[in-house]
């Protein structure tokens, strides 16, 4: 089984890889490229196709604005072939960032009742995300 490290490690991999399109790239890239107002959500590729139906939930746009980006990443996550069955929702509340990208064995992990107080921390701290986390509150000994 992954320790609680390697699914952290794993996530913030996921999340770095999110972060690797560039301005300059972005303003190379034609409009249709991206499925939300102002040029955002881009969907170039199979990856950020899942890291935009992943951050999707936390946008601050309209519920109506949301289910169209979320139509326009799905329209283009399947033309481009991604795989994976995941659908881009409006919902936050159906949305956990990166989930996806986890191995079966962190999402095992991730969903142990032992890894019960770090998960709701961490999905409290998606909702919210101006909240300081305090970790104090996991007990990190009972996990290992």
């Amino acid at each position: 089984m992954a320790s609680l490290q390697e699914a952290i490690d794993a996530a913030n991999k996921a999340l770095e890889n999110a972060k690797k399109l560039t301005t300059k790239d972005r303003k190379k890239m034609k409009k249709g490229t991206f499925c939300g107002p102002g040029r955002s959500f881009p969907v170039n590729d199979c990856q950020h196709a899942a890291t935009a139906k992943a951050f999707l939930g936390r946008s601050k746009f309209s519920a109506s604005t949301k289910k169209k980006i979320a139509a326009c990443i799905n329209s283009k996550a399947k033309a481009m072939g991604c795989g994976g069955d995941k659908k881009a929702k409006a919902s936050e509340e159906e949305v956990f960032p990166k989930f996806i990208e986890l191995s079966s064995e962190c999402k095992r992990l991730y969903s142990s009742d032992i890894f019960e107080p770090t998960r709701k921390l961490v999905e409290e701290s998606i909702k919210n995300p101006d909240m300081e986390l305090d970790f104090s509150l996991v007990d990190i000994d009972e996990q290992e």
